[in-house]
């Protein structure tokens, strides 16, 4: 073998070598975020989880809003690539605990009767008026959220505000996901702030957090623009201190 051909041999042989080194190494580190995606998720390969659909607000019949569908639809991909199994319930239909099995909820608790239950037990601190908007013929409703003494009215298209939360029952129970919006699109908005912020989420924040997010001019740029209000974690899940009327004092 002259020295061309063993430097040719040699060439394959590293080029061979490195090539395999560097798969190895993608392997690893797509494993590695994998594990740390399905650890923060609640998804290990073959596991069940709920998405828990809400009723479209103020519609007649039972129906899904076409942003909520648009998030199923994203979060529904998300559970195909930690390798789980998904199942859509209806939110009326859902009767049994939390913790045995990961739990996405849409909506607040106006449409979503899964989710107003969650709320009184795990956010108690958590108060969410709505009512239906001005004007007749209407079926819109306006809605307004507050936590930690403050107030969060909607601007319908110019500011819509959702809790997106991440809860459990016990250091070994699998988590509940909320995406409790004032509209449809903040849902949306969410899920999406959700999916893409997931890591730094993890690592901020750990197994339990609320936060309040704001859609920003959604009739502009609809789900894609949200700002971070505030975590407020601490006041949603500590509950309410009723106020007690001072007494008049006894009559003379």
């Amino acid at each position: 073998m002259n020295d061309d051909i063993r430097d040719i041999v040699l060439g394959l042989i590293a080029t061979g070598i490195a090539a395999a080194i560097g798969w190895f190494a993608r392997t690893y580190l797509w494993r590695r975020r994998l594990r740390r995606k399905q650890r923060f998720f609640g998804l290990p390969g073959n596991s069940e989880c709920l998405l828990v659909v809400n009723r479209k607000a103020g519609g007649e019949d039972w129906s899904v809003a076409r942003r909520d569908v648009f998030g199923l639809l994203e979060l529904a991909a998300l559970v195909k690539d930690c390798g789980a199994n998904v199942q859509i319930v209806a939110h009326d239909a859902v009767q049994q605990g939390f913790g045995e099995r990961t739990e996405f909820c849409f909506g607040g608790p106006v449409s979503n009767q899964r989710t107003a239950a969650h709320l009184r037990a795990l956010l108690p601190g958590v108060r969410i008026a709505s009512g239906p908007e001005p004007g007749a013929g209407r079926k819109t409703f306006a809605v307004s959220f507050s936590v930690g003494g403050e107030t969060f009215a909607m601007e319908e298209g110019r500011a819509e505000y959702v809790l997106l939360a991440r809860l459990t029952g016990g250091a070994s129970a699998r988590p509940v996901f909320l995406a409790c919006g004032q509209r449809a699109v903040a849902n949306q908005a969410a899920v999406r702030y959700l999916l893409r912020h997931h890591e730094r989420l993890a690592r901020k924040h750990g197994n339990a957090f609320c936060l309040l997010l704001k859609v920003v001019d959604s009739e502009a740029y609809g789900p894609d623009v949200v700002e971070l209000v505030k975590d407020v974690t601490r006041d949603a899940t500590s509950p309410v201190t009723e106020e007690v009327p001072e007494s008049a004092g006894e009559p003379a």
